[in-house]
C-alpha cells in the first residue's frame, strides 16, 4: 500500500525499531497526527492469550478519566420505569420490542452502544445476527446488561470504553484524541492499562502482553516498551 508524503516524513521522524516509554510515544504520535481532522489516538495490544479457550477470553470495560473525545449515541432496551430512567440519564434512544423490526428489517443502526436490562435480553437476543458481528450486543462483563441503566448511560457518556480480544488475540482501544494534552492521554493510557493488566486470565501460561503499539488514525505506529506497562 502506497503511503503519502506526510506519512513517509512521519516514519522518518523516529526510530521504527525502537521501544519507547509511554510519554515519549505520546509525544511522537501527537506530533505526527497532522490530518485535517482531530485524529483518534489508538492503542493496539498483542496478547499471548488464545481466545478460542473461554478461560483465556478477555472482555471488560473501563471509564477513561478524560473520555474519548467523541460523543457516543446510546440505545437502551428496557420497560416500565427503567425507560424513564434511561431517558432522564441522557440515553439517545429508548424502547423495547417495537425497535426489533426497525433494526432487523430497516437496517436502523443510529447508535454506538446498546444497553439492556436483564429482563429484555430475550428480546435483544433476536438481534444477535445484526448486533453481534458489529460488537454491539449488550454484555454483563461490559456493564451493558444491567438494571442500573442510569449508571450505565452516565458511564458511557463520560467516556466508558470496552476492551476485548479480536480473532487474532489483539485488543484495539481508543486512548483519546490528538487534541488532548499529553497529560490527558497519559492518564487515559494508565487507567486503560490498569484495567487490561487486571484482566489477565489466571489460566494463561507464558507472556501476557507480547507487544503494544500507539498510533493515530493516519499516522505510523510507535512501539512501546511492554516491560514498563505491565504489572
Amino acid at each position: 500500500m502506497k503511503r503519502g508524503k506526510k506519512y513517509q516524513d512521519a516514519v522518518k521522524s523516529f526510530d521504527k525499531t525502537a521501544l519507547y516509554d509511554v510519554d515519549e510515544a505520546i509525544d511522537i504520535v501527537k506530533k505526527n497526527a497532522t490530518a485535517k481532522f482531530d485524529e483518534t489516538i489508538e492503542l493496539h495490544i498483542k496478547t499471548g492469550c488464545d481466545g478460542r479457550h473461554a478461560e483465556q477470553q478477555i472482555r471488560g470495560a473501563v471509564v477513561l478519566p478524560h473520555g474519548t473525545g467523541r460523543s457516543v449515541k446510546v440505545l437502551v432496551f428496557a420497560k416500565g420505569t427503567k425507560l424513564d430512567e434511561a431517558q432522564a440519564a441522557g440515553a439517545d434512544h429508548v424502547g423495547g420490542e417495537e425497535l426489533i423490526p426497525k433494526i432487523q428489517n430497516e437496517g436502523w443502526l443510529d447508535f454506538d452502544v446498546v444497553v439492556a436490562t436483564p429482563d429484555m435480553m430475550g428480546v435483544v437476543g433476536r438481534l444477535g445476527r445484526v448486533l453481534g458481528p458489529k460488537g454491539l450486543m449488550p454484555n454483563p462483563k461490559a456493564g451493558t446488561v444491567t438494571m442500573d441503566v442510569t449508571k450505565a448511560v452516565n458511564d458511557i457518556k463520560a467516556g466508558k470504553i470496552e476492551y476485548r480480544l479480536d480473532k487474532t488475540n489483539i485488543i484495539h482501544v481508543p486512548v483519546g484524541k490528538a487534541s488532548f494534552t499529553k497529560e490527558q492521554l497519559s492518564d487515559n493510557f494508565q487507567t486503560l492499562m490498569g484495567a487490561v493488566n487486571k484482566a489477565k486470565p489466571s489460566a494463561l501460561k507464558g507472556q501476557y502482553i507480547r507487544s503494544a503499539v500507539l498510533t493515530s488514525t493516519m499516522g505510523p505506529g510507535v512501539k512501546l516498551n511492554v516491560t514498563r506497562i505491565t504489572n
